[in-house]
């Protein structure tokens, strides 16, 4: 045999073994009866994130402690079906929790290999669930759908899905900002817990108005209202969850189930020997409105919260800048701190301001000469760094014919008198050739 027809068989079969390992990874099975064969359901993304990965980061591992006081016994015990059945049906939902086979799948794959995950999602759950649930409450919604997030997100803030979706509730860039979410380079209030949940109880209030079935909006909120509009059709106008289920995309059939199984496991982990992590984060939050622009060190250093804290209560900020002087911007800070940072705020606004603001910009000019960015790079250096560079003793600029002290001083956002400060020039006359540093 030929032995480059031999290396792509052999490259083709480990291709092959491998989507066949990420895909029962990523799959239940079930059997269908009106099929007549087994059905291959996906699993929610969010839900199967690595939680050895997640439990990683800097918030859950500064934050998150295995509950000490937990000695139940590590194993998931067996309970007949009617046990099940009764549980769902004791739930005080007004969203019906039907039992099947699919549902049952998810149930075991929480309290089976997930356990893991279900016990870091209970330690978020305290911190999250009273947010959720006032907005939920404040739209008139059913308080249940607090769950959806399990499984959007599994409870983490800075989740993002393959496609884009971010944040606790999961929301698309186009989606979130419909419902006044904003994102830039600064912020991504999808991240928000307050301001998503409030959008995301405004959109399923939305869905509602337009399905008038829970189960139809909880699988319209994964898929889109489109598709959800196109399996009714489908399957005959009916407005019925499980009786279009066939025709509903295939990412989808499993949204609904694996939700009423979340329902499940958060109410009756105890009966599956299922221990919560602690959460250290701190229980009496507080908000204030931020108006000028405010970085996370200042906030540490002056009030004596580790940054690490700060972060984990403000997870929308994707900088350690919070924009204020743009608009008014909410910061989370445990209720104890809230005074300290009143009384003393005009300080905080000022200490250490310009040498956090010169290492903003020195990051911002990094970042434009990068290799990142080529033909900038090139741009730059053809012009003479006509932008400033980089070097030990701060941003520096060689002064080329043309120049005046405002044009250079507006180019590197800075002003004339910052530029004569720093460079002990009186007046406005410069030199052409000679180096100034512009931070």
């Amino acid at each position: 045999m030929n032995m480059n027809k031999l290396k792509y068989m052999l490259v083709a079969c480990l291709v092959g073994f491998l989507s066949q390992t990420a895909l029962a990874q990523d799959t239940i099975t079930v059997f269908d009866k009106a099929l007549g064969a087994n059905e291959v359901i996906y699993i929610p993304e969010n839900i199967i994130a690595d939680i050895d990965g997640l439990l990683a980061e800097w918030y859950s591992k500064t934050y998150l402690d295995q509950e000490e006081e937990c000695h139940m016994k590590d194993e998931n015990p067996f309970f007949e079906t009617d046990v099940y059945i009764n549980r769902l049906h004791r739930m005080p939902t007004v969203i019906e929790m039907p039992h099947n086979e699919v549902v049952q799948k998810f149930i075991d794959m929480y309290s089976g290999r997930l356990r893991k995950s279900v016990s870091f999602m209970l330690a978020a759950n305290n911190f999250y669930m009273p947010i959720f649930e006032e907005a939920l409450e404040t739209n008139g919604l059913p308080l249940e759908l607090k769950y959806l997030p399990v499984i959007e997100s599994a409870l983490n803030p800075k989740a993002t899905s393959r496609v884009g979706a971010a944040g606790l509730w999961q929301f698309m860039l186009t989606t979130g900002k419909q419902y006044g979410l904003e994102v830039n380079s600064l912020i991504d209030e999808r991240r928000d817990p307050i301001k998503s949940s409030y959008a995301a109880a405004r959109y399923l209030k939305d869905l509602y108005a337009i399905f008038g079935d829970w189960h139809l909006v909880i699988a319209a909120y994964n898929c889109g209202p489109g598709n959800v509009n196109k399996a009714i059709h489908r399957a005959g106008d009916v407005m019925d969850y499980w009786k279009i289920y066939n025709y509903l995309p295939q990412e989808t059939r499993g949204y609904v189930p694996s939700y009423i199984a979340a329902n499940y496991i958060m109410n009756y982990y105890c009966d599956h020997n299922i221990c919560p992590y602690e959460s250290r984060l701190p229980a009496q939050t507080d908000t204030i409105q931020i108006t000028r622009d405010l970085y996370m060190e200042q906030i540490s250093e002056l009030c004596d919260i580790s940054m690490s804290e700060i972060e984990a209560l403000n997870p929308q900020y994707r900088t350690n800048l919070i924009p204020g002087e743009t608009k008014p911007c909410t910061l989370r800070l445990p209720s104890s701190a809230i005074g300290s940072f009143i009384s003393q705020q005009d300080t905080i606004y000022e200490h250490r301001l310009s040498d956090l603001q010169s290492k903003r910009r020195v990051v911002e000019v990094q970042t434009v000469a990068s290799p990142k960015n080529s033909k900038n790079a090139k741009n730059n250096k053809s012009k003479g760094n006509s932008a400033g560079n980089v070097s030990a003793g701060g941003t520096k600029y060689t002064i080329k014919k043309g120049d005046t002290l405002g044009a250079i001083a507006s180019r590197n956002h800075t002003t004339v008198a910052k530029l004569q400060q720093l460079n002990g020039i009186k007046g406005t006359n410069i030199q052409v050739g000679k180096t100034i540093r512009v931070k």
